[in-house]
């Protein structure tokens, strides 16, 4: 017999364990905030972003997402554009390899069902899986995460609602801390879920305040710094995404 394990990323399913057994509490965090905003308020299908390599059986790609997501939001968010909108800017997919929907070491689809419960978009609970593609998405980590050893990182998602509140890569505008990223959320600009999705890396901050992982550090109170990119900021109890 040959048994096949096929790994799912699962928002707002968050387990009370990390990988290595201990609480989840005390595991460190890593925010990614994706664009659940649309910067013109896109109502083309068309412009969602297609299945990498095809896809999982039953995957939503395309027009087929895009309708589905006109449907539930109103528009196609930035988050599944096939091209965000030149007036924000993501993290991924990666720079150096462009195709929507993917980004380095990172899964290339998500089950979205449980999300959409939690929204009210759809009935719960979920009868099954409702995969897409990776979103464009960025990563924000604590300043103090950004030197670290190698070590379990508890993914969880950020669901940027309003334009406004959307970093700029020069960290200037939009969330730039996390104290600001609490207003949002007590003002309901942004939802903060969990998920079953964890990574093991090592952070090292270089000269010219970029991390390695290519991710920002966004401070507790004060702005991004100028050259930072993304990165987990926050304290207090979070969600996780893991695989």
């Amino acid at each position: 017999m040959i048994l096949q394990w096929i790994a799912r990323c699962q928002v707002v399913t968050e387990p009370s364990a990390d990988p290595t057994g201990g609480s989840i509490k005390h595991t460190a965090h890593l925010y990614v905030f994706v664009p659940m905003f649309s910067v013109d308020n896109d109502q083309n299908p068309a412009d969602t972003m297609l299945c990498p390599n095809g896809g999982r059986p039953g995957e939503l790609c395309g027009i087929p997402l895009g309708q589905q997501l006109i449907k539930l939001f109103g528009f196609v968010p930035e988050a599944w554009k096939t091209k965000v909108n030149p007036a924000i800017t993501t993290q991924c997919p990666d720079p150096n390899n462009p195709v929507p929907g993917t980004c380095t070491m990172h899964a290339s689809s998500v089950d979205l069902s449980q999300t959409l419960v939690a929204l009210g978009k759809i009935p719960g609970p979920p009868t099954a899986p409702i995969f897409v593609p990776t979103p464009n998405h960025s990563h924000v980590i604590d300043n103090s995460r950004v030197n670290s050893l190698p070590i379990w990182w508890e993914v969880r998602p950020v669901l940027i609602l309003n334009q406004s509140d959307w970093p700029s890569a020069d960290g200037s505008s939009g969330i730039t801390s996390s104290h600001a990223m609490d207003d949002a959320e007590a003002a309901g600009r942004a939802i903060e879920v969990g998920s079953n999705f964890f990574l093991f890396f090592s952070s090292v901050m270089s000269a010219s305040t970029m991390a390695s992982h290519h991710m920002h550090a966004m401070p507790a109170g004060g702005a991004l710094p100028s050259q930072s990119i993304l990165t987990e900021a926050r304290r207090g109890n979070q969600s996780s995404l893991r695989k």
